[in-house]
């Protein structure tokens, strides 16, 4: 089904009320998970992720083990639920979404932790996709950021992510067409978009995957918005680990 946009132009409001620089509704938890070296749940809009960490720690096998002989590796599984969308179709291992994902997040945190000080190490993120409704490896990056700080692996700063999206698609040939920030699955499926991630509050970008055409003229201003949003994203996930050390501070003092 086409995506109605014949009111954006009216209102200056997308299908589900926002503005076009408004964020959906993001929240995460901490240590949801005790069995794992660190954990998080994080929600954005629709979209419901879950993220263990576990590691570092010594590959199984001997020689130089799980990592490089001077630096640990990072190694990443995403699994997603049968129920998660709505062609209740499960991916298998072989995906190659899902493994051009996994390849990205592992890329991005081995040059954002300092795996320097884990020689011969693994650290190992699994990723859980419970609900999909857009922006899925912009959620999967924050929630694995959050449980890596849950698990007290050093690292550079927060890894940030959201998406960017423009008004009208590639076909119509329309240069003027808006930007929007954080698209949800509707609005993906019709919609040019790219998913970019900063490391913390500074314009560094880590993360810029982008599987739509789009004109070059629209670029600027697409990347430019998804910049923004992840510095907004940057102090709502910077709030979850304050409250969280808050919490762990008033708990020892018992």
């Amino acid at each position: 089904m086409p995506l109605d946009t014949s009111t954006y132009s009216l209102a200056l409001l997308r299908l589900d009320g926002r503005r076009w620089n408004e964020l959906r509704r993001l929240t995460a938890q901490m240590r949801t998970q005790a069995a794992a070296d660190g954990s998080s749940y994080l929600e954005m809009g629709n979209t419901k992720v879950i993220c263990t960490v576990t590691g570092p720690s010594e590959g199984k096998t001997g020689g130089s083990g799980g990592g490089a002989r001077d630096r640990a590796s990072v190694e990443v599984s995403i699994s997603v639920a049968g129920f998660s969308g709505v062609d209740r179709k499960r991916s298998g291992r072989g995906d190659k979404r899902l493994s051009e994902m996994q390849s990205t997040i592992s890329s991005a945190f081995s040059q954002t932790l300092f795996t320097h000080l884990y020689p011969h190490s693994t650290i190992s993120l699994s990723l859980h996709v419970l609900s999909q409704d857009g922006s899925l490896l912009a959620a999967c990056l924050n929630a694995a950021t959050l449980a890596l700080i849950d698990a007290g692996i050093p690292m550079r700063d927060y890894i940030c992510a959201c998406t960017a999206g423009s008004t009208s698609s590639y076909s119509s040939n329309d240069e003027k067409a808006d930007p929007l920030l954080d698209l949800n699955g509707m609005e993906e499926q019709e919609l040019p978009f790219l998913t970019v991630a900063t490391v913390g509050a500074s314009d560094d970008v880590v993360v810029l995957v982008m599987e739509t055409r789009v004109q070059v003229g629209r670029l600027e201003g697409m990347l430019a918005v998804g910049v923004d949003g992840c510095k907004q994203v940057r102090e709502i996930l910077d709030g979850v680990v304050r409250e969280r050390g808050i919490r762990m501070v008033e708990g020892s003092k018992m």
